[in-house]
Order: C-alpha cells, then structure tokens, then sequence
C-alpha cells in the first residue's frame, strides 16, 4: 500500500482519501488528514462550504447551541479571532464563520462544488473505492462520509402538492434568493425545532399564518440577543476551561448536567430553580436536575412547569390547550428553543390547526384541506429530514461483494460505535448512527471523530495496513449496548421522534443515535484504539 503525501495536481488517481460533504465534518477532516500528509480531495454537491448551513436559509434560521461553543476548538488562533455576534448565530454567520475557516486553511484548493457523488463502490481486489460523480471518477483508499445527521429533507407525501396553484418551499432547501412572505396567506406544515424558530418571524410578515401541528411542543426561550465586546473577551480568556467541560461533559456543551434529582428538593425550591432556567434560556434548562430523561415522575417537574408556561403566554384557552404536548415528555424528542414562539399565537393573523384532530386529507389548488379548506397563497414544510441515515442512503454505497448500504440497513442502521459498518472496508462514517451526534453540540462530536479517525489512518499507515473493517460481532454488541442505554431512558418512549425514524413513513423504527453520553462514549472510542483498534480487523 501507498500513501502519497501532499494534495498533488491530479484529483482523479490513487487519492488516499475521499471526504463527502463541506461543512463542519468536512472542513474538519479535509484539514486534519491533508495536515497529517495524506492525498485528500473532498466532495460537496452545494455551491459553498456550510453543509446543513448551506441549504438551511429559512426565515429564524439559526443555531440553538450558543455561538461561542458552537464552533471549532482545534486552532486557538482562530478561537480568538473569530468574532461572534449574537448568542445565537442565524444561519448567515455561521456559513461566514465557515467560510472564514475554509479560506484560513486554504481547504478550497482541494474542494470541488457544485459534485454530486451518485455511487461509491469498494473494490476487494484492490482495496479501493470508486466513488462516481455526474462527470468523473476517482479512485481512493480510505473513504469518510461527512454529509451530516440532518441533510435529507423529508418532503410529507400529501395528494394534490402537485396541483398547488402557489408555491411551496422546504426550510431545508429555502432558495438562496429568499422568499417575499408580504401580504401572503402562509401555512406552515410541522412544529419541531424548524417551526418554531420560522412560526414567529413569518407570522411578521405575512398577511395572515395558519399552522399546521400534528405534535404539540415544548420550548424553552433562547433569551437571544446581542454579545458584547466584554462577554467576547470573558469567553476567550476561558476557552481552555469551556473545552475541557465540553469534553467532559454528556451532551458537548460547556455546562455539566445536576447531580441532584428533581424529586430531592421540594415544590418550591424545584420551581424557583426552574424559573431561574426559564428566564436564563437555552438548552441548559434540560440539566437542572439529573433524572429529567431517566425518571418519568422527575420529567413530569419539567414538563408541568413548561405546561404551565404555555398557559399563561398564550391568551386563547383552545389555542393554549392545542399548543400543550400530552404525548411525550419534555426533552425526550429534540429539545427546541425559541424566540417568541407562543406568543406569536396572541396575534390575530396567526391560527392553529391541529392536524392529529383533524387530519390533513389534501393539498387542493387553492389551499390545504383538512375538514375546511384553508386557502393558501405559500406552503412550507418545516417537516425535518430524513435524519441520520438519510443523507448515507441518499447515494449508492456498496461494499464488499457489492452489497448495497440500503439492503445492509433495510431493517434499521447497524454500525459499530457510529463510525464503521461491517461488509464496508475502509468506510468511516463522521457522527453516523450509533454515536452521540444528534443529542450532542455537533462540533464537539465531530471534533472527537475526525480526529479518531485521524489517528487511526496514521496507525495504518505506520503499521502498512491497507484494510480495516469492524467485525459483524463488534457491530452487534455495540448495537445491543445502544438499544440498552436507550432504555435506560425515556428517549425510546416519544413514539413521534426522528430519533426513531418516525417522521418518515415506511422507515425502520429504530433509536438511532448512542444516549450513553458524550464523555463515556469519547472513552469507549479511545480504549479501543489504545487496546489495538478492538472489535476491528486490520490486514495488510
């Protein structure tokens, strides 16, 4: 086997490594393997580096980890440099920020946009992938997927969309153009993390905004606004602290979760903690106590009090009734925030239709029909994505003897640790099914598998390995250790999750990513390494 270094002039030959997709995952791997001496190229069908951040261009599109955190700690230059404006970044800052890191690393020279991968195939006789793009072919030793959790946008199957006399739009696929939402009638289809960041912002601009939920919410307030040149400086005087926390912490933010249960205080010191949540804002309000997603009479605290909450902002009792989640506890579905979410149903422009009481039967030219026609003039679905395995599936990946990843995965995803699947040498797999992703500050898992990945092709090229490939035992036994740690915790019981897959109709229903925690599962990844890449088969 060789392993050439440099990026070379010719793209298309002996590459040692083929990267899938430009945003964090990406840039990341792009930067960490060329730097370690490997020949790299890296693919992305989007017109400019971002990923998900590419494509996610909808009005209140941001991020809800904080901006200081939700970023890279690989470079203390660029820590310090980077200048983040609000405590939130929408979804422009964020592909600017990521643009800045691609332009600082000189990364677009081994970038090709605007290259759609159709078919990556791995050849046993020469220990290869042939990946194939609309134009070309290249040929590598090592293939990295880094085409993200959230990517494949899931599109509802409704009769009559085709007939629809206006226009309709994807939040995961907004036109980069905009959209001129005034004097429009406007329905929005979804109330996940996507809705509820577009609810109040389009509810500004449109003549009037019908919505349309199949699943009552929680959300806690963001508390968004600007960060000042003082709080800039607190956090980069702190940087080093803030990404040992990280680190070290269950879900990758800089804040650990409390060691004391909700059902250890009493009423009133439980509430008074949960309000002092409430008017800080942001995710931190789930690590209030420690048994939030492990006991149901410690989630029923939390889940109470947001109730509570959505009563006393939303004025119209019906509204407030429809708008209260009955069926899932708080945090065992993805956890939203928001920035004036409920109170946009105090305006008069905005309604609500519950679509699990009075389903959806038709999208007609006019509107969408559920018992009554609502005319429309703009439909968005903010129905999420097709999460996880969509994006791996929504190419052909073939491995060993030509088995295909969808046939491997009819039945649900099965991979170990998130990183390989059995049958497909050389495949890494960047925050795939079966690791912490979707339930950590993405950048914090990315940064720990790009750099595992790293130091394991190192380890081959050291050892002159040219195969690697987990076994189908070590991928039972993690998949067996995933479902146990699921069902230590509520997570499994939301029956409407996209954890489960259940937001697509006819997909497996699977918990898919590993709720263990972030620091456990970063633990369990280096003592494999340490005891010689464990569960895994390396050959010459």
């Amino acid at each position: 086997m060789t392993f050439r270094n440099g990026s070379g002039t010719d793209p298309d030959t002996q590459l040692d490594v083929v990267v899938i997709g430009a945003g964090f995952s990406g840039l990341y791997a792009l930067h960490r393997l060329r730097g370690e001496g490997f020949r790299v190229r890296l693919l992305e069908q989007g017109g400019g580096v971002g990923g998900t951040w590419y494509w996610n261009r909808y009005p209140g599109a941001r991020c809800d980890s904080e901006s200081y955190y939700y970023s890279y700690s690989f470079d203390e230059e660029l820590q310090k440099e980077w200048e983040w404006t609000e405590r939130y970044p929408e979804h422009f800052e964020i592909r600017a920020y990521l643009e800045h890191v691609a332009e600082r690393f000189d990364l677009y020279r081994d970038i090709d946009l605007h290259t759609r991968v159709e078919s990556a195939e791995f050849d046993d006789a020469t220990t290869t992938w042939t990946v194939r793009t609309g134009e070309r072919t290249l040929t590598c030793r090592f293939l990295v997927t880094a085409v993200g959790c959230l990517s494949t946008a899931n599109v509802p199957d409704i009769p009559g969309l085709d007939t629809f006399a206006g226009e309709w739009f994807h939040t995961g696929r907004w036109p980069h153009e905009g959209v001129d939402l005034a004097g429009k009638r406007v329905g929005i289809v979804g109330t996940g993390s996507t809705g509820i960041q577009a609810v109040p912002v389009v509810a500004e601009q449109a003549a009037h905004l019908t919505v349309f939920q199949r699943t009552a919410n929680y959300s806690i307030p963001a508390r968004n606004g600007p960060v000042s040149a003082a709080e800039r400086a607190e956090v980069k005087a702190r940087y080093d602290e803030i990404r040992r926390i990280q680190r070290e912490s269950t879900n990758g933010h800089p804040f650990l979760i409390s060691e004391v249960s909700a059902l250890e205080v009493d009423d009133a010191e439980r509430t008074a903690i949960y309000e002092q949540a409430w008017e800080r804002g942001s995710l931190k309000f789930r690590a209030s106590f420690a048994d939030l997603l492990t006991s149901r009479e410690a989630n029923d605290t939390a889940s109470d009090f947001i109730r509570d909450k959505i009563r006393a902002v939303v004025r119209d009792p019906g509204t407030a009734e429809k708008l209260t989640p009955r069926d899932h506890g708080f945090a065992t579905k993805r956890p939203p925030i928001d920035t004036d979410y409920f109170e946009a149903y105090n305006r008069p422009n905005v309604s609500l239709v519950d679509v699990r009481a009075d389903p959806i039967r038709e999208i007609t030219p006019a509107g969408i029909r559920t018992s009554e026609e609502h005319p429309l003039d703009v439909i968005i679905f903010a129905t999420g994505f097709d999460a996880m395995t969509g994006p791996l599936l929504g190419f052909d990946i073939r491995g060993a003897g030509g088995i295909p990843l969808r046939d491997k995965w009819s039945a649900g995803p099965v991979t170990h640790l998130g990183l390989q699947v059995a049958g497909f040498p050389n495949l890494f797999t960047i925050t795939g099914p079966g690791s912490p992703s979707v339930l950590c500050n993405m950048p914090t898992a990315i940064e720990q598998h790009v750099e595992w990945i790293a130091d394991c092709l190192m380890h081959l090229r050291e050892k002159g390995i040219s195969r690697m490939e987990t076994t189908e035992e070590a991928e039972r036994d993690w998949v067996a250790h995933v479902n146990e740690v699921a069902h230590r915790t509520l997570l499994p019981q939301a029956s409407t999750s996209w954890y489960l897959g259940a937001n697509v109709p006819g997909k497996p229903r699977v918990f898919m990513p590993y709720a263990g925690g972030f620091a456990a599962y970063a633990r369990t990844c280096a003592e494999v390494a340490e005891n010689g890449y464990e569960g895994f088969v390396l050959s010459a």
